[in-house]
């Protein structure tokens, strides 16, 4: 019971970030992982298609036996989370509430940015969650429909990544906001160019650290910590291309990794 898995599930390559910090945190802690990058970004789909899209990797995952569930990926968290929550019977856990914790405790003016997706940005999820933990917080949402393309196309540094991100954030740099919450597990992969070409004073936050921590406290509340003194198992599973979902995993990981299944995953209502 207590060495099932944590499942952690993405649009893409960006919940890596999530589950880089479960491993550091979480150290006797099995993970599974599944990144849809097939059809990522989920950004950019409708309600209706993150909905299906995000159900079918649930679907996958509940068959693996896991005992935590963390949506890894904003858009995903932010129009599907509740009704999972309401609807399983195994914690389940999303990005949001954790990032805009975080933002909460570093933000000393309580003007705090949010970048995104499209779809993240639309649902005001990071809006309304700031607002309910701090009803005096003023938020600046910026959507960033070309950064997860980006990502996912592997330009995670150079001069034409530096060119897009200066284009869509220089409009920032004339608000009045001390915190900038990277409302997309994809954008730590950018964070120094982000932050290279954002006012030094801008605190960045992303939402895995504290992710993180929330799955360790409900493992803990819940009894379901792993005790076990074997090494833990990582298995990756992708939609997509397996090589360059593993090179990436990879060097983010800074160690070599089990290798990298890519499936299919079918159509399954919930």
């Amino acid at each position: 019971m207590l060495n099932r898995p944590i499942g952690i599930i993405d649009s893409g390559v960006g919940g890596l970030t999530v589950a880089y910090e479960v491993m550091r945190q979480l150290p006797k802690e099995n993970f599974i992982y599944l990144g849809d990058t097939l059809r990522c970004p989920y950004g950019s789909k409708n309600k209706d298609e993150i909905f299906e899209y995000t159900l079918e990797m649930v679907e996958f995952m509940l068959k693996k036996d896991i005992k935590l569930l963390i949506i890894a990926c904003n858009t995903a968290t932010a129009y599907t989370l509740e009704y999972l929550q309401e609807n399983i019977n195994i914690p389940i856990i999303g990005v949001i509430k954790p990032g805009a914790r975080a933002a909460i405790k570093t933000t000393i003016k309580n003007n705090v940015g949010v970048i995104a997706t499209e779809a993240t940005i639309n649902s005001n999820a990071y809006k309304k969650t700031l607002e309910k933990i701090n009803p005096d917080i003023f938020v600046i949402n910026k959507a960033c429909p070309d950064f997860v393309p980006m990502i996912e196309a592997g330009f995670i540094k150079g001069s034409k990544t530096e060119r897009i991100v200066e284009s869509t954030l220089s409009s920032l740099n004339n608000e009045k906001i001390d915190t900038l919450i990277l409302g997309c597990t994809h954008y730590p992969l950018i964070k120094e160019v982000i932050q290279k070409k954002m006012n030094k004073k801008i605190k960045i936050i992303s939402s895995g650290e504290e992710t993180a921590r929330e799955a360790s406290a409900i493992l803990e509340y819940y009894g379901l910590i792993n005790q076990s003194t074997h090494n833990p198992t990582y298995n990756f599973y992708t939609t997509g291309n397996s090589m360059f979902f593993s090179n990436l995993a990879n060097n983010l990981f800074k160690q070599s990794l089990n290798s990298v299944e890519s499936i299919v995953i079918e159509n399954v209502k919930i």
